[in-house]
């Protein structure tokens, strides 16, 4: 176990490192600079921005500048927001963000698996047929579609909801709808696929022969061994819903940390760019590893060292 914790962090440590420097090539690849929109500043004022920020260097030497400062977990001030930390503001604005993405994980887990255990308990039948519609739907419809058709006609049309805002209990239904479609349709999907295989096998028209009640087989047996797909995709799920509610909360005026990254992008903020995206790696980071570490709670015989037992 220890082995294998060591392992997996220095594999997570490469892959950031992998991940600052391409951002930080990339972003210096792009031409301008953070300065070029401010029209009522003159060239010399840019100049001494420039130098301020250390951007008048050469590119490695604030490629390792910047390296040197991450190690020291100095994410650096924002370039367009005035004496303001990187850290600051994503601790500030990723508050929203969380409570939002949370809301949504735990609807689209619910709602995803119940999808599909309607699905395959009832297979080939009405239930079944409307689940996977359902299912397609979510994946094919983009979640700006929809977080646009669904605030147009519950919020404007039929009034049942703010069209923007974050404030109450209530303002949470529409983006959670929006940001949970497309991961309940994939769960329901996956549920489904896996429980029809695992009611199929062997061991379950065993248990049936042996006259073990019907919910005890569901909840012991086909369950338990039906949930790990869905356990590989909620992790990455997971991280991605918090972090990639970026065009549900500007249609919705939500002030989260998908607003900030936007808005860090279209300023050329650098700072602020290379912050959000290490702190996106980081949570898709551990996200893939608890994942990891779930599979040996759920299904002892799955080894983390190495597969599962012959």
């Amino acid at each position: 176990m220890t082995r294998y914790l060591i392992s997996k962090f220095f594999y997570m440590l490469l892959s950031l490192f992998i991940l600052i420097s391409a951002t930080f090539f990339l972003m210096k690849a792009i031409p301008g600079n953070p300065f070029m929109s401010e029209k009522a500043t003159s060239p010399e004022i840019q100049a001494r921005l420039m130098e301020q920020y250390g951007l008048d260097k050469p590119v490695y030497v604030q490629y390792f500048k910047y390296l040197g400062d991450i190690a020291s977990g100095d994410f650096g001030i924002s370039m367009k927001k005035l004496n303001q930390s990187v850290t600051d503001i994503i601790g500030q604005t990723f508050t929203v963000s969380l409570k939002l993405g949370f809301v949504a994980i735990i609807v689209s887990i619910i709602v995803g698996i119940l999808l599909g255990m309607l699905a395959a308990l009832y297979h080939r039948r009405l239930i079944d047929n409307v689940a996977m519609v359902l299912a397609i739907l979510g994946i094919a419809v983009p979640s700006f579609v929809l977080a646009s058709l669904i605030q147009f006609f519950f919020a404007q049309q039929l009034g049942w909801f703010n069209v923007m805002g974050f404030e109450g209990p209530m303002d949470y239904v529409l983006p959670v709808a929006a940001l949970s479609a497309s991961p309940i349709a994939f769960i329901a999907r996956l549920t489904r696929s896996s429980m029809l295989e695992v009611l199929h096998a062997d061991y379950i028209k065993t248990a049936k022969a042996k006259g073990l009640k019907s919910i005890t087989i569901m909840f012991k047996h086909v369950i338990r061994n039906a949930i790990l797909p869905v356990v590989t995709y909620v992790g990455p799920m997971a991280a991605n819903i918090i972090t990639g509610s970026v065009v549900i909360e500007r249609i919705f005026g939500i002030g989260g940390i998908g607003k900030v990254f936007v808005d860090s992008i279209t300023t050329r903020d650098y700072t602020m760019i290379m912050g959000v995206t290490i702190f996106y790696g980081i949570l898709l980071m551990v996200a893939r590893f608890i994942t990891d570490i779930a599979y040996g709670f759920i299904d002892p015989r799955i080894k983390l060292t190495g597969g599962k037992e012959g």
